[in-house]
């Protein structure tokens, strides 16, 4: 993994559409690709002061709750031959509700709250993580060097091409502002009526070979 508790480093990802979740997973359990956490529901609140400065300096300050409760900082994202690479500090702490009021006692607010699915596997090192999101399904490819990560994505199958830079919540929003989505957070309540495509995302399957 880029990332350690308590420290800070590079995050060093990508992340690709998928049409056939089941499909990629099955490939990776036949590359012995070993199973780190099962699938969970993870609750993650998106913090900004009332300015929104953190959004225009392209920052995240989160938290998550899944099996615990987490606290991530992420600078802005930039592009590293060919993968999305930014800053993280990342650490657990032992109660989320009170991180959430510390957070709020500092200034900061709930800008957005998303919900999501995750299935997590490591692969030689490679962290892999299954993404079931209210507007559809992902996979994402975390390592220590972009050539490694591409080279995991060729061993699962995945067109290179079709990669994914922007976060879940910028994939969000351009949804939003493209069918005119009157809804603040991205909850599986909110999509529970909701078709999403990829062209809707304007984004492009992996799993499906390019024309």
């Amino acid at each position: 993994m880029s990332t350690f508790q308590g420290g800070s480093d590079h995050e060093l990802e990508v992340k690709f559409y998928l049409t056939n979740q089941r499909a990629v997973e099955n490939r990776l359990r036949a590359l012995d690709a070993n199973q780190v956490h099962l699938r969970t529901y993870e609750l993650n609140l998106r913090f900004d002061n009332a300015a929104g400065e953190l959004a225009k300096e392209h920052k995240i300050l989160r938290l998550r709750q899944d099996t615990s409760a987490v606290m991530t900082f992420k600078g802005p994202s930039q592009e590293r031959e060919e993968v999305t690479a930014r800053l993280e500090v990342e650490f657990q702490v032992s109660d989320f509700l009170a991180a959430r009021r510390l957070l709020e006692m500092l200034g900061f607010e709930v800008c957005v709250s998303y919900e999501k699915y995750r299935t997590t596997y490591d692969l030689e090192g490679v962290k892999i993580t299954l993404d079931e999101m209210p507007y559809g399904r992902f996979i994402e490819v975390e390592g220590p060097d972009p050539k490694r990560i591409q080279a995991v994505a060729g061993q699962l199958g995945l067109d290179w091409s079709a990669r994914i830079m922007d976060n879940y919540l910028a994939l969000f929003y351009r949804l939003k502002e493209k069918r005119g989505m009157a809804f603040h957070d991205l909850t599986f309540a909110n999509f529970e009526k909701v078709q999403v495509s990829a062209d809707d995302l304007g984004v492009r399957p992996a799993d499906t070979p390019a024309k």
